[in-house]
């Protein structure tokens, strides 16, 4: 056998056993007559030592060794003379008799250690490397005990997995499909899945009551930290269901994942929230509440003063940086260039400084007088050593900005601890938005979102102030998951095609399939799906999800490691009846 022990799991109690491990070559030391070589492999490190004593082939070998070689170490298990209280093995050491390179190793581009030298795009290139490092070794185990632990739950809560097609049919709402050609019906695609929404639509009608899958799902759209083109969803469907009977259930799932993976008790309840409160409060439907910092609206207390830029405003937004008055003004400037940036798209800021004398210093101080901004002050509830940032213009627009600069001040003064996590129920979307572009509605979420009952009587007369029956679980600024209950009647259901623009062709080309299902006794059912990537990556208290996926791809869509995507043959384009343009 290759080993009797792996890196990480011999401890004092084993000291006089002889041993075999195998795994790579962490570091060499080399002293003329005593070399120590640290030997790794997944489940830990192990220090292996030979001294004057070694055979000298044995010897030899360890001396030629290089990092990231691969070998087999026998030797006998003894009491390390400094221990090393930073790893779990740090009291032991292996006395080597015999080595073996099992292969060598060119010299890394960069080192596997857990504070790399390497670059971002050097490290995807070399992704089968950056995947020896602890760091990104853990997160993939932290996203394997999230996805262990999900199939316990949903199992315990009677919930069946069942896989649904890739190869489906590619249909117009929300993100662009990615698109396969099929050879067989030449000039023919499907397409992969956004999600499995039609699919767990058709299991409830089929009578299967609760169905989940961990699904591998594909969107055509632009990248993010926290976006792949490939992404993993916690995919659920329950029948017979109404909203609550959701929200309690994933609120369960979500609270047995945080005790069993990171021991952390969630609230008993979540809190929830609107989604017209969430953007008037925080301009944001996946808002962060674990800090304050919430919107105030000046527009009553700030218009009327001669100063263009608020009188000519739809909105006045601000909010109260506690106890940063003590900002200089060049850090006011380094503000203002941010907000500015093209990514936020401001014009300016305004700030008021409400200094610890009790007095007002703005940087619109010749429009208003300090009664004036003691007015401000009050509708932010300020306190003298307070620092109030205000923003104008369309409400809409206003308050996505406001939002990035309320996040900005969050990180910037440390009330963004990643290992806080307050998890928010978003509630009550819209079921449809307006389109000035194509001007025609488009369906907030899905086609399929069921509207709220009481405001289905709108569809008819005003389907723009329509509720959806919809909702998203925020976690920490970030939107883990969200779903909806479905439409299940084909009347409703064509009503809502025909709102979205769909001709009845073009809804039953689409869609014939489902709405025929619904003919056939189709129960009340409702879902959600979580990100799994965003889930475990929130946990781990990262932006960013790439390092919680085995092989990701960069912001352009590529994997750099096997160089794809890549140009097709002439004779692959042919056989598929594709030409080129």
């Amino acid at each position: 056998m290759y080993r009797t022990h792996t890196c990480g799991e011999l401890r004092p109690e084993n000291i006089g056993t002889k041993v075999t491990l195998s795994g790579w070559v962490q570091t060499i030391r080399d002293k003329g007559t005593l070399v120590w070589v640290d030997i790794r492999d997944r489940y830990g490190i192990t220090q292996v030592v030979a001294e004057s004593d070694t055979a000298e082939d044995v010897m030899a070998i360890l001396k030629s060794l290089g990092r990231e070689f691969v070998i087999q170490v026998t030797g006998t298990v003894s009491e390390r003379s400094a221990s090393n209280p930073n790893i779990p093995t740090g009291e032991i050491e292996i006395k080597v008799e015999a080595v073996k390179v099992l292969n060598a190793s060119l010299t890394p581009p960069f080192t596997i250690e857990d504070q790399t030298d390497g670059g971002e795009e050097l490290r995807a290139q070399y992704r089968y490397l950056d995947l020896r490092r602890k760091p990104v070794l853990d997160k993939l185990r932290l996203r394997n005990k999230v996805s262990l632990e999900t199939r316990k739950y949903l199992d315990s809560q009677d919930f069946l997995d069942v896989e649904t097609p890739v190869l489906i049919k590619s249909t117009p709402e929300g993100a662009r499909d990615f698109v396969v050609p099929s050879r067989m019906n030449g000039g023919q695609f499907y397409a992969l899945p956004q999600s499995p929404q039609t699919f767990k639509q058709l299991l409830m009608v089929s009578g299967f009551d609760r169905y989940y899958q961990i699904v591998k799902c594909f969107r055509d759209e632009d990248l993010r930290a926290d976006r792949q083109p490939e992404f993993t969803q916690i995919d659920c469907e329950m029948a017979f269901v109404e909203q609550e009977d959701i929200l309690n259930t994933f609120e369960g799932l979500i609270q047995h994942l945080f005790k069993a993976v990171l021991n952390v008790d969630l609230d008993e309840k979540f809190p929830r929230m609107t989604y017209a409160e969430a953007m008037k409060r925080y301009g944001s439907d996946k808002p962060d509440i674990r800090f304050g910092m919430e919107f105030v609206d000046l527009s009553s207390v700030a218009k009327g003063n001669g100063f263009a830029i608020f009188d000519d405003s739809e909105a006045v937004l601000a909010i109260n940086a506690e106890q940063c008055a003590v900002y200089t003004r060049k850090q006011l400037d380094e503000l203002t260039d941010w907000v500015r940036r093209p990514q936020i798209g401001c014009k300016g800021l305004i700030y008021l400084r409400y200094t610890e004398d009790g007095t007002f210093k703005s940087s619109v101080d010749k429009f208003y007088s300090s009664e004036d901004l003691a007015k401000w002050a009050d509708a932010a509830n300020a306190k003298p050593g307070d620092l109030i940032l205000v923003l104008s213009g369309d409400v809409e627009k206003t308050r996505k900005q406001l939002n990035e600069l309320r996040l900005h001040m969050g990180n910037e003064l440390g009330l963004r601890n990643p290992k806080v996590f307050k998890p928010l129920w978003v509630l009550d979307f819209p079921l449809l938005e307006w389109d000035e572009e194509s001007k025609r509605f488009h369906a907030m979420h899905h086609p399929f979102t069921s509207p709220k009952p009481e405001d289905e009587h709108l569809l008819n007369t005003d389907p723009g102030k329509v509720r959806a029956n919809a909702y998203d679980l925020a976690m920490n600024g970030v939107e883990l998951g969200g779903g909806s209950i479905r439409i299940h009647d084909r009347g409703v259901q064509s009503r809502m095609f025909d709102l979205l623009g769909f001709t009845k062709e073009e809804a039953e080309a689409q869609f014939g399939f489902l709405m025929s299902a619904f003919e056939y006794g189709a129960p009340p059912h409702g879902g959600l799906a979580f990100g799994l990537d965003r889930l475990v990556a929130t946990m781990g208290g990262s932006e960013s999800i790439r390092d919680y996926i085995a092989f990701p791809k960069n912001n352009s869509g590529r994997d750099v490691m096997i160089d794809a995507p890549s140009p097709l043959s002439d004779d692959q384009l042919k056989e598929l009846s594709i030409k080129l343009i």
